[in-house]
């Protein structure tokens, strides 16, 4: 009897470890209940959020719960209860989040309990309000609207005043074409020579 009971010690030690070795490969975490979904559709939300690098594992909650406290993470246990299913992001969290939300659109049976954000614990309500920010990409084309509109002012205005010397210069020359003892010293110099 204790032979198996060592086995199943080291069996459990191992899955924890395997959890702790995943989880500390990200900061943010969504935890999930997933009762309720068909195969089909978590291979479904999994194919949508591995391409966003991340990845959607449904855990032991007593395991996960020993992983996050030996991993030194706020205590996130309120959200380990029932099937759980935790969607790990490596960056971009908010957008794992909104295709999570998106998801709950067409499959209600999933369901978002809360999340850990770096060493923030988000209940759901603000993970659907986390998932409503922009994304890094979004953010990043943001700024660099912000960043490229004095240059692009800038810019402008050296082109207009080119194009201003340029339709002076023009119009000058339309005028002498059209009279040309009406422009220039010339003319002033031949009138006051005629006084």
């Amino acid at each position: 009897m204790a032979i198996v009971a060592k086995k199943l010690q080291d069996a459990k030690v191992k899955a924890i470890d395997e959890l702790k070795e995943i989880f500390g490969k990200a900061p943010d975490y969504i935890f999930t209940d997933y009762r309720g979904l068909t195969v089909e559709q978590i291979t479904g939300l999994r194919n949508q959020i591995r391409a966003k690098d991340a990845h959607f594992k449904v855990v032991k909650n007593n395991f996960a719960r020993i992983a996050f406290e030996q991993l030194s993470a706020p205590d996130v246990s309120r959200f380990l209860t029932g099937p759980t299913a935790v969607a790990i992001a490596p960056r971009d969290s908010n957008e794992v989040a909104k295709i999570l939300f998106n998801f709950t659109k067409e499959a209600p049976a999933l369901q978002v309990k809360g999340a850990l954000v770096g060493q923030s614990v988000y209940e759901k309500a603000q993970v659907e309000s986390f998932s409503k920010l922009p994304g890094r990409l979004e953010l990043i084309s943001m700024l660099m609207s912000v960043m490229n509109g004095p240059a692009r002012n800038l810019a402008a205005a050296l082109n207009d005043v080119n194009a201003r010397l340029v339709r002076t210069i023009k119009a000058v020359g339309d005028k002498k074409a059209e009279d040309p003892a009406d422009i220039g010293p010339k003319a002033e110099s031949a009138d006051a020579a005629s006084a």
